[in-house]
């Protein structure tokens, strides 16, 4: 059980500031039983990826169900439980099934792992444990990731920005992952965006999302690949030149961040510290870029030791030392490498504080977005 008054006050703070071996067959089944007649479009957004348990509850009275669509009793209000990964499905509290539905009644939350989510919530096998989704109207997800992604005090303006931005990155994720029977997106920045649940969710964001609902991106009537990032220091990059596939909408433009503290910062690392990440190159005696975008990020790093050579080559260079950026300059102080660096990410498509700062000397979101995606249509969703 959660713990009790604790709880309760930390659900009532955040509705303050709200408005078997082959499962899959049961999903298809469910899906077919509860499809909404409404042209809604549902993400299923995976919390916890293969873990031996996940703890689940509900703000509210929830039904359990079974993949068939089968109701196998109620969870109350204000509880957890922990469902397990067992042979042949999942066990929770009395239940065991080849996967779970928990549905909270009225306007309630689930709780998933840690946080309250809108949506339901369901539960399936993997081979490396369990899965735990939350399955969430596309719309009421946003509400929540432009409040993770950028400060939901930014104007207005640069949260409409954001919203279409994200709404259509969601969407592009989703068609990637059409044949993925268990789940669309996760929640982290790594591959997908910021998603926190209620608790990143106000009013501002909801304005956000509200007044632009429904709106994506394309190019040529297809749904592009929005990439955004915190900051690039002082000019986004071509595609080609980080992912290496080119794109005609995510082209190089100059950026508005360079009064951004966060995009000014400096890594000192030690020889050994760098040996220890590659440790087939020796004992590090050098780090070089050996080659530059057009403005100055670097696509291939050369680490050089005793016993041989890396490169590091576009998205890699940051990745692979968890740098903000690939814009750096190398020097070498008391013995360590020290890297002065511009920007925070990977530098293509919308800079979210270049967007911040555009909406405060007076852009509008469409004129935010037509400056950082190149040649795109601002276009309705059409539900399939």
């Amino acid at each position: 059980m959660f713990s009790g008054m604790k709880f309760q006050l930390f659900l009532a703070s955040l509705l303050s500031q709200i408005k078997g071996r082959h499962w899959w067959f049961g999903i298809i089944l469910w899906i077919a039983l509860i499809a909404p007649a409404q042209a809604s479009v549902i993400l299923r957004v995976a919390i916890e990826r293969d873990v031996n348990q996940v703890k689940v509850g509900s703000s509210t009275t929830a039904i359990v169900k079974d993949g068939s669509g089968k109701t196998l009793g109620q969870l109350p209000a204000m509880n957890s439980y922990y469902a397990q990964a067992v042979p042949g499905g999942v066990a929770l509290d009395r239940w065991k099934s080849p996967l779970f539905w928990i549905e909270p009644e009225g306007k309630g939350f689930v709780y998933i792992g840690d946080r309250w989510y809108r949506g339901r919530t369901l539960v399936v096998p993997t081979e490396k444990g369990l899965t735990a989704v939350n399955w969430v109207d596309l719309e009421e997800y946003l509400y929540s990731v432009i409040g993770g992604e950028v400060d939901a005090r930014w104007p207005q303006e640069a949260l409409k920005a954001q919203a279409i931005a994200a709404r259509t990155y969601a969407l592009y994720k989703r068609e990637k992952e059409r044949n993925n029977p268990i789940y669309d997106l996760g929640k982290t920045p790594d591959r997908w965006q910021i998603y926190k649940g209620v608790i990143s969710e106000s009013p501002t964001t909801y304005a956000a999302v509200d007044s632009t609902a429904g709106k994506v991106l394309t190019y040529q009537n297809r749904i592009i690949l929005s990439a955004f990032h915190a900051c690039s220091g002082g000019h986004t990059e071509n595609v080609e030149d980080v992912w290496g596939n080119p794109l005609p909408y995510l082209r190089a433009v100059p950026d508005f961040d360079q009064n951004i503290q966060q995009c000014n910062w400096v890594r000192s690392f030690s020889p050994a510290e760098i040996s220890a990440k590659f440790p087939e190159v020796g004992n590090v005696k050098q780090m070089i870029p050996e080659t530059r975008s057009r403005y100055g990020s670097v696509k291939s790093l050369k680490i050089i030791g005793d016993k041989g050579e890396k490169m590091l080559k576009g998205e890699e260079v940051r990745t692979a030392l968890k740098l903000r950026s690939t814009r750096f300059n190398v020097s070498n102080g008391n013995g360590a490498f020290i890297l002065q660096g511009l920007g925070f990410g990977h530098g293509i498509g919308l800079s979210q504080w270049g967007a911040y700062n555009l909406a405060r000397q007076g852009a509008n979101h469409l004129q935010i977005l037509g400056h950082y995606y190149k040649g795109v249509a601002l276009s309705p969703i059409k539900v399939k």
